[in-house]
């Protein structure tokens, strides 16, 4: 094991893969056993994640990391390693399984991603299973499917439930063979796409190196709208083009450069940001999508226009803001959906009312720092917030902590990381972004 104090990464990242094959084959002997091993991490110190991790990706579990754990002095984290660990000892769970993935003849597989290991070109040993964790396949096509009408997919996974039953449940795909690539464009999931690539360009980093991995994924972009340019020849507008169910495609790209596992430019602890890489590798795809790029809202003006109505509650409906501090306003209160942590933000000339309501405050120099909590208050306003946080935590597996972030706060600069519209050291802005692109497209 690396023995290095807290080290802080740059742009020339090293030991992003592990400095011992020790846990590596200590995985395989426990998954031979059928035994998952998930890592609970509470320490501040550096614990070389890199090599540990090893040891619950090989046997199909999980690692679970709270960097700045503290019982008294880090609340939010308290109660998050609450929830965490209260859905782990309670969620469903599979044991002694085994995942196959078929396909049609003349496709093959190319990769898998997730934890897991490979016991043939098709099989998956997965010691236990769980409903939290996420896999990614990368398909290839290796012979002509013109004489197909259909390509199929097919996971069947096999388990032993918690009661002792052999199980298996099965997901089939089907998907139309077309002949004219514009349709495969319109068929096209944005979201999908971008998860795979960031399981590669993770996968790219460690085998290569960061910058390989940034650069591979700025060439997708390019050559995704150089593709799709020359294949629709009645485009001649200048610009870029890309077909309407791809148009956030840069965008989330772009986010993928300015996060936690991929970023430069910016201080990152190694262990923080190996522990990024393996959220990418095993989170669900929305889970890791919220982390890509967050959902942010205004709350200081919810109107109950479009509110839904579930069980006697009203549950708002605020509208989604770019993620750009241009949309941010000092009279205002933003929330910031980032998946496993929201952000409540308040400006400096918030309305007092609405932090009295529902932070029980009397004015803004009253919010104390560090306020990882939204009281339960008896006031329409507290009422309708808490609705609309109840709702976004409905059906999402991971428990997502909340910071109350002040406008004069330190904390301020890490949610200003999640504006990825925005210059960060990492990356540029979306607009400068987006003219790289271009000037890609040009050479």
């Amino acid at each position: 094991m690396i023995c290095n104090s807290n080290p802080i990464t740059f742009q020339g990242v090293q030991h992003l893969g592990p400095a011992t094959d020790f846990y590596k084959k200590l995985a395989l002997d426990c998954s031979g056993q059928q035994i998952g091993v998930d890592l609970f991490l509470l320490s501040s110190q550096y614990s070389d994640l890199a090599s540990l991790a090893c040891i619950s990706k090989y046997s199909a579990g999980s690692v679970f990391y709270y960097p700045s754990f503290h019982f008294i002095h880090n609340p939010a984290q308290l109660e998050k390693f609450q929830k965490d660990l209260d859905r782990y000892l309670t969620r469903k769970i599979g044991f002694e399984a085994v995942m196959r993935i078929r396909c049609t003849k003349g496709l093959s597989i190319h990769t898998f991603h997730g934890n897991f290991f490979v016991r043939s070109t098709d099989l998956l040993s997965l010691a236990n299973v769980n409903p939290d964790s996420g896999f990614a396949v990368q398909m290839s096509i290796d012979n002509s499917l013109a004489d197909s009408s259909l390509a199929c997919f097919q996971a069947a996974l096999l388990y032993t439930s918690s009661k002792g039953k052999r199980r298996i449940r099965v997901h089939t795909l089907c998907l139309p063979v077309v002949s004219q690539l514009s349709d495969v464009y319109i068929g096209a999931d944005v979201q999908a796409i971008t998860c795979l690539l960031a399981n590669m360009a993770i996968d790219r980093s460690i085998s290569s190196s960061l910058s390989d991995a940034r650069d591979a994924l700025v060439n997708a972009v390019v050559d995704f709208v150089s593709a799709y340019k020359s294949s629709v020849s009645n485009l001649q507008q200048s610009g870029l083009v890309v077909p309407a169910v791809m148009r956030l495609f840069p965008l989330y790209i772009l986010s993928l450069l300015k996060q936690k596992a991929l970023r430069t430019g910016t201080s990152t602890r190694l262990d923080e940001r190996v522990f990024a890489m393996c959220e990418f590798k095993t989170q669900p795809l929305q889970q890791l999508m919220r982390m890509v790029h967050p959902d942010l809202y205004r709350l200081d003006n919810m109107s109950d226009q479009g509110a839904l109505h579930l069980n006697d509650c009203t549950v708002p409906q605020p509208h989604l803001l770019h993620l750009s501090a241009e949309r941010l306003s000092r009279d205002g209160a933003f929330l910031m959906d980032c998946g496993s942590v929201f952000f409540l933000w308040i400006g400096k000339s918030c309305n007092e009312m609405f932090i009295r309501d529902i932070l029980g405050c009397p004015s803004y120099a009253s919010i104390p720092p560090n306020m990882s909590h939204i009281p339960e208050l008896q006031t329409p306003l507290s009422e309708r917030l808490r609705a609309f946080l109840n709702w976004l935590q409905d059906n999402r597996a991971f428990s997502s902590t909340i910071h109350v972030v002040k406008d004069d706060a330190s904390a301020k600069a890490t949610l200003f990381q999640h504006l990825v519209e925005d210059r960060s050291d990492s990356a540029s802005s979306y607009y400068e972004f987006l003219q790289h692109i271009q000037q890609q497209l040009s050479k």
